[in-house]
């Protein structure tokens, strides 16, 4: 399928100061999806890690309560992140993204009245739902109705907001948590949402470059082969709609490939600092663990966004499930510190691999027409495998006193989504 652009009369009433400019508009958005890749932060495990400690201290609640908990608010949320997709390909990135902006500082802000399980199951189901499923999702599906033949290097740009998280949020919810007590904390990071969020996506985020007579990376107009029909995007898309793509072998393959990352790290960072705790390594020094770990994933974002528009991106999939076995692997020899970082160090390279890949893949395989429902079942998979993580970990630690079982039992699952990743061919066109 051949993407148009509206006709001319159209595209008169469209075009505006962002035309005009001397550079392409999405330069200008790029900044702002990755800063609302940044501002998802709290929802995102490394930062609610920070939490689970003094939560478990001040109420008396088990390990393995607050990790079923946790486990219950993330399903709840990939529940609706079908919807979230649906909602953005209907209403855009700016309408989506300045409603999920306000509620999901007002759900951080609940978080510091939580006083029982129902109420900490609601704020966990709220922050998953907003900040790591909403400002995972938009973000990303915009960048790539922006860009086709850079989309990897813009996805890898933009993904610096998520790495520039990961280096920020912990420490930050660390220091706030050790000054203000961790419900306080909660109201300063709703604040913080609220003020670095919102005023950027209202001024800059447009729907699409045709909405504003544009088109994606820039491009010029190609004539119509007939002369007659209107002018042709450069670059020829794949558009499946949601039922096409879900019926595609390729569709589910890469549902399951997504399935190691989101389970496992999920279950690793949630649990970060008391697996440094039986280590012996101070908390202190697993919040600047993650620091590293996300300027690890800067490498492999990186790396990512340059093979991704170069080589095929189930290969680059499958390698990450490769870096993922070793960053699981080297937990079994954490002693001192520096080992601790050097782990984290590993996983963050595999999230790297992992996010910028499964950004572009779907978007290069299934195109841009129906991207925000295709992408919202595949992030409902993603939040849900990520919410069947932390308890099962949080299980075995209650009752062995340890990790390594666990993570052995898991090792089978990076292997397994390894294979699928490679296997994950682009769909045909289906006629």
């Amino acid at each position: 399928m051949t993407a148009e652009i509206p006709n001319p009369v159209n595209r008169s009433n469209l075009i505006n100061r962002t035309s005009r400019l001397p550079f392409f508009y999405g330069w200008l958005i790029l900044p702002v999806a990755s800063l609302s890749l940044f501002i998802s932060g709290p929802g995102q495990t490394y930062t609610i890690s920070m939490f689970v400690e003094p939560i478990i201290e001040e109420t008396g609640w088990s390990r393995t309560l607050v990790s079923s908990l946790y486990t219950g608010g993330s399903l709840s949320a990939a529940l609706t992140m079908v919807i979230v997709g649906k909602l953005f390909d209907r209403y855009g990135a700016r309408l989506m993204l300045t409603v999920v902006g306000i509620f999901f500082g007002w759900i951080a802000i609940f978080m510091s009245q939580v006083t029982n399980p129902f109420g900490l199951y609601i704020g966990f189901a709220g922050l998953r739902t907003f900040g790591q499923g909403s400002l995972t999702l938009i973000p990303s599906a915009l960048v790539s109705l922006w860009f086709i033949r850079r989309r990897g290097k813009a996805t890898a740009i933009a993904s610096l907001g998520s790495s520039a998280s990961f280096a920020t949020f912990p420490p930050l919810a660390h220091q706030l948590i050790s000054k203000l007590g961790w419900r306080n904390a909660w109201i300063a990071l709703g604040v913080l949402i609220w003020g670095i969020l919102l005023p950027p996506v209202i001024a800059i985020i447009r729907r699409t470059p045709e909405s504003v007579g544009l088109l994606p990376d820039g491009d010029k107009l190609n004539p119509s082969p007939d002369l007659e029909g209107p002018p042709l995007l450069k670059t020829r898309e794949l558009n499946l709609t949601t039922g096409e793509a879900i019926r595609t072998k390729t569709f589910w393959l890469l549902i399951f490939a997504g399935s190691s990352q989101a389970l496992i790290s999920t279950a690793l960072v949630f649990h970060q600092v008391s697996i440094f705790g039986t280590k012996g390594i101070d908390p202190g020094v697993a919040a600047i663990a993650l620091t590293v770990m996300a300027v690890s994933s800067l490498i492999g974002t990186f790396f990512a966004g340059i093979l991704s528009d170069k080589y095929p991106n189930r290969y680059i999939l499958a390698g990450a499930q490769v870096v993922m076995i070793a960053a699981m692997l080297s937990t079994f020899t954490i002693t001192l510190p520096w080992h601790g970082l050097l782990y984290n160090g590993i996983l963050g390279i595999s999230g790297g691999l992992f996010m910028t890949t499964t950004s572009v893949i779907w978007a290069n395989y299934f195109g841009r027409k129906n991207l925000g429902s295709i992408r919202g079942l595949a992030t409902t998979s993603m939040v849900g495998f990520a919410a069947l993580g932390p308890m099962p970990f949080g299980f075995f630690f209650d009752r062995t006193g340890s990790y390594s079982t666990v993570i052995v039992l898991f090792l089978f699952l990076p292997v397994a989504c390894g294979i699928a990743a490679f296997l994950a061919r682009p769909p045909k066109v289906i006629q």
